[in-house]
């Protein structure tokens, strides 16, 4: 039962040769590290390439994991960087709004009908339909903080920023959010009426 064991006991076992470990660390984290690939590159095979080129520099890096702070910042901190070279290469416009294919369906975790679940994918869709409208930086500092719960610090070491800077950068993308869904729902709204 691999899965009940702790990143670091993972990384210990991966960097002693056991190559299920590994593929239990990229279980563990595939998920997240493709959300926060996919609110940059807003494309799913871009996205889908950014995640396994990091898994893939993670694990030729495995050794040089310091444990000064989570493995999962370590990973995130190689997302960021993965993906920006990605899209410097790419040369994205990184302002296109309009592609259908940037929102992520969530899982459907739940069975029947609840009319709670239906009110929260809703609020998901809107809210992820929001994220992918922001910058690549912004919709990456929220993404952090929300989804992956990382603190100021932690996001400061994945970005490569102090935590005061991540603090005015979190608060401007919150406003950014804010305006989108307020942007958004206004239009829904309409619709409705």
């Amino acid at each position: 039962m691999q899965s009940k064991l702790s990143d670091i006991e993972l990384i210990e076992q991966s960097l002693a040769g056991n190559q299920a470990a590994y593929a239990d660390l990229i279980r563990r984290h595939q998920r997240f590290v493709f959300t926060l690939a996919m609110r940059f590159s807003k494309n799913r095979e871009d996205a889908e390439e950014i995640a396994q080129d990091c898994f893939i520099k993670a694990y030729r890096s495995l050794s040089n994991f310091q444990r000064q702070s989570k493995f999962s910042t370590w990973l995130y901190s190689i997302v960021y960087t993965t993906a920006m070279t990605f899209l410097r290469k790419k040369r994205v416009d990184t302002d296109s709004i309009d592609d259908e294919n940037t929102y992520i369906q969530l899982e459907n975790h739940s069975s029947g009908f609840d009319s709670n679940s239906v009110e929260n994918k809703s609020r998901s869709y809107y809210l992820n339909q929001a994220i992918t409208q922001l910058l690549p930086d912004d919709a990456a500092i929220i993404t952090l903080f929300y989804m992956g719960e990382q603190s100021l610090e932690e996001i400061g070491n994945t970005l490569g920023i102090e935590p005061n800077t991540v603090k005015v950068k979190l608060f401007r993308a919150r406003q950014r959010l804010k305006e989108k869904l307020e942007r958004n729902l206004k239009h829904e709204v309409k619709e409705l009426i």
